[in-house]
């Protein structure tokens, strides 16, 4: 079957926000504008189709992201500008559209960061009221990590409160001066009635039931001074990204309308300039002008460098051009149990088809997957399709041993395309089954979930043999065991959050090991000497190997990394991992006949506990980048309050009538906040809690730690 839809016409999406900006409803509002779905899906009426998820309908809140695919043709608004006109359809300019809708949410923010690196473009939508939040934060950071270029959309313009120009300055303070404004809101709160287009100088205006109708008109008398400003302001912006149009721009002419898009899109493609747009998607005002923005403005596949990777023998550089006549090349990015077909793996086509029924090659893990179903996805529904093109979106029924971050490439031709780096967890629980028939399924569903969501972590306590697992935050395992129990059948009981405590050093250290077992016939033998220094905070672990003149053969160095790599997982200070050290391996002796690879990593655990030991050992803990908003007239006891749990009140500011607080707090003292909040506050307050840092716990909290983690 030949491709329907030229790859220049396909444009991969994703929706990013703070939780409660509208991310969802405005998902809603695309799949109806492009006739994916026939009724508006709303969040708080928990119907719509993107958060399908039974704990999503619940909480009103996105927890997994969902794909989906729609047609888009741009909006054409003809005759006399104070005539209602209707869109024109133009079969050959309709574009495939593939959108990821993702969660607002820090403690799944794992899904917007393995969404954006496979993404070409992304809607970053902001709350008309609070302007630029945590977590917008946050997910501009991951977008700029995969150079992601992005327009946004200020939603939510009708709501008490609203206030376009303080989101725009927000933007500016907190994210990137590159704006180019191309919408104004005509009135604001209870008199938002449209959008003005600064570059056409036209007025839209959404009528009908569901604001389907765009009607074009003339802009407000009393807006045209600010309209003026602003398109000079955003003609000034575009030309000074091309030299043409600065210089015809300078010489005082104005630049044609095609020039200035055509501009315009370059420089968002380079990540130069982020376009603005406004509107509400709850009241059916602005989507479809966000539709053509995304048509107009972010880049189709071609648009994009081609995708680099490596050699999976030889470790030479390779790249794939975003075509179908190149050699197949995906990355797995999404593991998820469909409780019909099983396990679904989610994968971006980078270049080459995937063909159902053929053979393809896991680089990554070095084994042959062979292709069975093949699906395209609508939220939780599947259509079947046959093969996948370069620059599209699909998932695979039943891959044996794929998991996230893995490259699914021709076998003929292998390239390992970068993995996907995910955020450690920062809170830990105990779970253990009800009863004898929930354990064996416990163990299952565990492994399930841990497959599913790299952020989630399952161990045993080798002293207790209780059962832990870890996550990004409260809600984060919360959401865990509810899913065992509606989708596994699994009761469990649940113990208090426990934090994830990690131990590091302060100084340099020398140490050596030695391990000499001699009880007849052959022994053991391994001797080892290395150095231990700090590395810069969140830098993990490294291993240096500077064994010269075979005082170790090679055969057991990577006995001895071995061996220092697991006693790093359990540290001297209190048994907590050990993270951000140096390890250099640069002496030790053997034996002809005695030494083994078990001797050797004996020999390296054993000098490893002596070097930190040596090293000035401290404890490290999650800090936590919390805001919290609250009426003005209880600043003063949410300030004290905060300071009493060790917090650093990092900025003060105002928004509307409320005070925010921006501070760092460690994790341990953030359990149970929010009902402590709400006493405060005759529950006016708010907050939101992100992961920022780990940092050093102060002397005499870290000797309770301690001790209490020896009582247990």
């Amino acid at each position: 079957m030949p491709r329907l839809y030229p790859i220049e016409r396909v444009r991969d999406i994703g929706i990013i926000a703070h939780i409660d900006a509208g991310k969802t409803t405005v998902s809603e509002r695309v799949l109806f504008y492009t006739g994916v779905s026939h009724k508006i899906g709303e969040v708080h009426e928990g119907d719509t189709v993107m958060d399908w998820m039974e704990q999503e309908r619940e909480r009103g809140i996105t927890i997994t992201s969902a794909a989906t695919t729609c047609f888009w043709t741009p909006t054409y608004v003809v005759g006399d500008p104070s005539t209602s006109s209707v869109q024109v359809n133009h079969k050959e300019r309709e574009h495939r559209i593939n959108l990821i809708d993702t969660p607002g949410h820090i403690d799944f923010t794992v899904e917007v960061k393995r969404s954006l690196r496979v993404l070409d473009g992304a809607v970053v939508v902001f709350d008309g009221v609070a302007g630029v939040e945590p977590q917008s934060e946050t997910n501009w950071r991951y977008a700029d990590e995969y150079h992601v270029p992005r327009v946004c959309f200020i939603n939510k313009l009708d709501r008490m409160g609203a206030n376009f120009e303080h989101d725009i300055q927000s933007i500016r303070e907190r994210l990137t001066t590159n704006l180019a404004i191309l919408q104004l809101p005509i009135g604001i709160e209870g008199t938002f009635e449209g959008v003005v287009d600064l570059l056409t100088r036209t007025a839209y205006r959404f009528e009908g039931e569901r604001g389907e109708r765009i009607v074009k008109g003339e802009i407000p008398a009393d807006m045209k001074e600010s309209v003026e400003r602003y398109r000079h302001e955003l003609i000034e912006k575009i030309a000074e990204t091309d030299d043409a149009l600065l210089h015809e721009y300078l010489e005082g002419k104005e630049p044609s309308l095609e020039a200035l898009k055509k501009a315009l899109r370059a420089a968002t493609l380079k990540v130069r300039l982020v376009p603005i747009l406004c509107g509400s998607a709850l009241k059916n005002k602005g989507v479809q002008l966000v539709l053509d923005a995304v048509v107009d403005y972010l880049p189709s596949p071609v648009d994009l460098p081609p995708v680099k990777g490596t050699h999976p023998d030889t470790h030479a550089e390779e790249t794939r051009m975003p075509s179908d006549d190149e050699p197949f090349a995906a990355l797995a990015f999404k593991i998820a149990a469909d409780p019909f077909v099983g396990s679904l793996t989610y994968f971006r086509v980078y270049s080459g088809i995937m063909k159902r029924g053929s053979y393809i090659l896991n680089a990554t893990k070095g084994s042959q997957e062979r292709v069975g179903r093949i699906m395209r996805m609508h939220a939780n529904h599947r259509e079947e399709v046959e093969e996948i093109y370069a620059g599209d979106i699909g998932a695979i029924v039943g891959l044996k041993n794929t998991t996230t971050g893995d490259s699914l490439v021709d076998p003929a031709k292998p390239i390992a395309l970068e993995r996907i780096t995910f955020p450690e967890p920062v809170i830990t629980i105990r779970i253990e089954p009800k009863t004898k028939a929930d354990q064996e399924k416990m163990g299952v569903a565990l492994r399930r979930l841990a497959e599913e969501d790299p952020t989630f972590r399952v161990s045993g306590d080798a002293e207790t043999g209780e059962t832990l697992i870890a996550g990004m935050g409260e809600l984060h395992l919360e959401i865990i065991v509810d899913r065992m129990k509606r989708e596994f059948n699994v009761e469990a009981n649940v113990g208090r959050p426990q934090v994830a405590y990690k131990e590091t050093i302060k100084g340099k250290a020398d140490a050596e090991g030695k391990y000499i077992r001699q009880s007849g016939g052959r022994g053991q033998y391994g001797h080892v000497k290395i150095r231990v220094e700090p590395m810069e905070r969140g830098k993990g672990y490294e291993f240096v190997d500077e064994i010269k003149g075979g005082a170790i053969p090679h055969e057991f160095i990577a006995p001895v990394e071995k061996g220092l790599e697991e006693a790093t997982g359990k540290g001297v200070l209190a048994g907590y991992p050990m993270t951000d050290l140096k390890v250099t391996l640069y002496d030790g002796s053997y034996h002809d006949v005695d030494s083994s690879e078990f001797a050797f990593k004996i020999a390296a655990s054993m000098a490893l506990q002596e070097a930190t030991k040596k090293a000035k050992l401290v404890l490290l803990e999650p800090v936590m980048k919390v805001q919290v908003i609250a009426p003005d007239q209880f600043l003063g006891d949410v300030t004290g309050d905060l300071s009493s749990r060790r917090a650093k009140i990092t900025a003060m500011g105002e928004r509307g009538m409320a005070r925010v607080v921006d501070a760092d707090v460690p994790l341990a003292e953030m359990f149970g906040y929010v009902t402590n909040l709400r006493s405060m506050t005759q529950g006016r307050g708010s907050f939101t809690m992100e992961f920022s840092h780990y940092d050093e716990v102060p002397g005499n909290v870290a000797q309770q730690v301690i001790e209490g983690r020896i009582k247990k």
